[in-house]
């Protein structure tokens, strides 16, 4: 009696296999994560001096200051769109580099092209309500501080990274995101070192932007060195 072998193409549940192994190849080849988070901690960082010296403060003889982060704001409006440009240019390069598809990535920039009205949109809410209502005395209640967080640029960046993470069907690119959004959102404080003198304050909006800074950075050394394992 012998023992025939039975091709692939005779066998529906292996050649469904081979298939599911080909598709999940393809997707890993079409991983650029590590571009991404490298173009967003660029931009963050290059955000750093321009929130430094675009910062307005005032403080007056009391100890009291006021300030506002003009440079901030008027950065994050041209260098949104323009990083989502650079991260799809970058997936379709190396998608056309490898003969495959690079139509996953623009729901990812079309996304992150999104964010750009919701940054300055919110802003522009929260300033004229404020301009029409008075500071309350007591504090404000944490979810406030955590939705403030969510819509600033560093928030938006981590809602980009799950449309992403969901796009490339990425598990470790779900898990990073959603630790960096609990340490934006819930853990790292956007205000260190309040109060004059003026270096004070600005200290304390760098600092957290730093921060937030070198976690991409890392993540995109990790995601990067992962990938080329994978080859």
């Amino acid at each position: 009696m012998t023992a025939n072998s039975i091709p692939a193409a005779d066998d529906p549940r292996r050649l469904l296999s081979d298939l599911r192994a080909l598709a999940h190849r393809v997707r890993l080849h079409q991983r650029m994560t590590w571009v991404a988070l490298l173009v967003l901690s660029a931009a963050t960082f290059a955000a750093i001096p321009v929130d430094w010296f675009g910062m307005e403060v005032n403080c007056q003889p009391d100890g009291g200051c006021q300030f506002a982060r003009n440079g901030m704001l008027w950065y994050w409006i041209p260098a949104t769109p323009l990083a989502y440009a650079a991260i799809a240019f970058f997936y379709l390069r190396a998608a056309r580099a490898r003969g495959l598809g690079g139509r996953r990535v623009l729901p990812y920039a079309i996304t992150g092209a999104v964010t750009t009205i919701v940054f300055p949109a919110a802003w522009l809410a929260v300033t004229t309500y404020f301009e029409s209502h008075p500071i309350p005395d007591q504090p404000l209640p944490y979810w406030w501080f955590v939705l403030d967080r969510l819509v600033m640029p560093w928030g938006m960046i981590g809602v980009t990274l799950l449309v992403l993470a969901w796009l490339e069907r990425n598990v470790a690119l779900l898990l990073f995101t959603l630790g960096y959004l609990a340490l934006v959102l819930l853990v790292l404080p956007m205000n260190f070192g309040f109060g004059p003198p003026h270096f004070g304050i600005r200290a304390g909006m760098a600092v957290p932007q730093i921060i937030v800074g070198v976690v991409l950075l890392v993540a995109a050394l990790g995601f990067r060195r992962a990938a080329r394992r994978h080859r």
